[in-house]
């Protein structure tokens, strides 16, 4: 069976993006050897990558010209994009769905091995949460406080308690948190 894992890399007053789409700054901060290797060991245990549209539609556009190990992966893995209102999704290997969101990441969650991410995706995240979908989080602060930008966990969301697995600190001052559902 799969295991569904949330990847983001946040503030430390948890914003995943600025005020506007794909406004990252800090992302620049704490990329180094340390998180792009992690960021290879994720993709290597990977084998289904997993978007909403917004997410989707930005990773496409970069990762399609994009040039490394890094790329390789992100092209040729299995892609979900999860939206409503897209018509057609073009990146290699991707599937679209359209409904039933929940159902469909369950029914996807046993039929591999390997592990399903979700990059991004606050507004699909915030579903899947809700649904008890998630197997654990792993999460990325970046000693930046933006002040204004939008929250990852946000209201709405279902109480949850969560384990710790694992903390990571790099040399960037960014902290990888590792949490899985409890019970």
């Amino acid at each position: 069976m799969r295991k569904l894992i949330m990847w983001n890399l946040i503030t430390l007053d948890g914003c995943f993006e600025g005020a506007k789409n794909w406004d990252l700054p800090w992302h620049e901060q704490v990329w180094g050897e340390e998180l792009e290797r992690l960021s290879l060991e994720q993709l290597e245990s990977t084998d289904m990558l997993l978007f909403g549209r917004v997410t989707y539609e930005g990773m496409a556009a970069y990762w399609q010209t994009a040039q490394g190990k890094i790329a390789d992966y992100m092209n040729s893995l299995p892609k979900v994009v999860c939206s409503r209102t897209l018509q057609m999704a073009a990146w290699n290997n991707t599937t679209l769905v359209k409904d039933n969101v929940a159902g469909e990441v369950a029914r996807l969650k046993q039929q591999g091995n390997g592990n399903m991410f979700v990059f991004g995706s606050a507004n699909l995240s915030r579903t899947l949460m809700n649904e008890g979908l998630f197997d654990e989080y792993r999460l990325g602060i970046a000693p930046v406080i933006y002040g204004n930008g939008r929250l990852l966990f946000s209201d709405g969301l279902k109480p949850q308690g969560l384990e710790l697995l694992e903390t990571r600190p790099f040399s960037t001052g960014c902290v990888i948190l590792r949490y899985q559902r409890m019970g």
